[in-house]
């Protein structure tokens, strides 16, 4: 196994160590609580779409493993990938829905890499969690599709109020259109996005439109990492179909994330050395980079695009990766008795700021921060 993986495994193994959980301590259930240390009890804070970026990530271990022919590991992740779906519609009162689009489009999303990762597997391979993931995507691609209204010249909602058309909601949706073949939708939605929502000055992405009761419209200008990990990854797809313009599209918006997203690491030359993809805290916006650097290296990986944009994806993801690792701290956590304290890595919200300073013992420690890391981890394996 190579560093880059070696890397992620370790990520992977500390992150269920910090999180990992049985609902209700139900045999058969896997529901990572939201903040170590923490209380874990039924009660506590439901982060749904933080989960469905953790089976996001348990399906890339699962891919990696499998890759390096650890075939007990890959099972493994494929097995908790399981779980946390079917534990998921448990927590969520019996349903995979909720009022928030962009909820359902992330785990839409996920449930259907997990469908594709048991189809890979063979058709005996997997049958009831593959029939539980056909489920979930049966179940949530209606739901999601409903956001999709001619209102504001398209787009998707961002809830059930359909007061505010966003990126984080029609991003998700353009990707899985385009996954399952869905070219023209899907197309319409990243046009969409690029008619209304991207910066003339900088060529990023912002958040949306909000409508008031009254009609009036207002352009919510904030600009997040994910809302361009979204839409660069549904050009990607559209790109691999043949779609010359969303390929040249890519490159710009690669090119765009690399002069505004990104700043040169403290320790490097400013104009040869690493460039570190920035990050927006805790909570929510703890996950935000990690969603970006994960379609930042499907765009390296992508033959549609031309090398210059694929090396600067790849290095964007690399360094940030490396920054993030050179910066974790470790930390002991519980192991069953008899056995010495496991050591686990923290990482740093930020990956320009070491974790020692950061996340400094005392300080609790939350899933979304981590998975971000991961996730990154994950992202920077498959390049090597």
């Amino acid at each position: 196994m190579d560093e880059a993986s070696a890397r992620a495994a370790y990520a992977a193994d500390s992150v269920r160590a910090l999180f990992g959980r049985r609902l209700l301590g139900l045999p058969g259930t896997y529901l990572p609580h939201v903040v170590h240390p923490g209380p874990r009890r039924w009660a506590g804070p439901w982060h749904y779409w933080w989960l469905a970026h953790v089976i996001d990530g348990l399906v890339d271990e699962a891919q990696r493993e499998q890759r390096w022919g650890r075939s007990d590991r890959a099972a493994t992740a494929t097995t908790l990938a399981d779980r946390l779906l079917r534990s998921i519609r448990l927590r969520n009162l019996g349903r995979f829905t909720n009022h928030y689009y962009d909820d359902m489009g992330w785990l839409l999303l996920a449930a259907q890499r997990l469908n594709a990762l048991l189809a890979e597997a063979g058709p005996h391979a997997g049958t009831r969690t593959r029939r539980l993931s056909l489920q979930a995507g049966r179940v949530l691609r209606p739901a999601v599709l409903r956001g999709h209204t001619a209102e504001l010249g398209g787009g998707v909602f961002w809830n059930d109020h359909h007061d505010f058309k966003n990126a984080p909601a029609t991003g998700p949706a353009a990707i899985f259109l385009a996954r399952i073949g869905e070219t023209t939708q899907a197309r319409a939605l990243l046009d969409w996005m690029d008619d209304h929502l991207r910066d003339p000055d900088t060529g990023l992405v912002i958040d949306g439109i909000r409508v008031a009761p009254d009609g009036t419209q207002t352009l919510v200008r904030d600009i997040y990492t994910y809302n361009q990990g979204t839409v660069l990854g549904g050009l990607v797809e559209l790109a691999e179909r043949g779609d010359h313009e969303c390929a040249a599209r890519a490159e710009t918006l690669v090119a765009a994330v690399a002069a505004h997203c990104a700043a040169p690491a403290a320790t490097g030359h400013a104009d040869t050395g690493p460039r570190l993809l920035r990050t927006h805290g805790d909570g929510d916006g703890g996950l935000f980079t990690g969603i970006l650097v994960r379609y930042l290296a499907r765009a390296a990986r992508s033959e549609a695009l031309r090398g210059p944009a694929r090396a600067t994806a790849a290095c964007l993801v690399s360094d940030t990766a490396d920054a993030w690792w050179a910066g974790r701290r470790a930390a002991p956590v519980t192991t069953p008795r008899g056995m010495p304290p496991a050591r686990v890595a923290i990482f740093s919200p930020d990956p320009a700021v070491p974790a020692r300073d950061s996340q400094p013992d005392g300080i609790p420690v939350e899933l979304s921060t981590q998975v971000q890391a991961w996730m990154t981890l994950e992202a920077a394996a498959t390049l090597t």
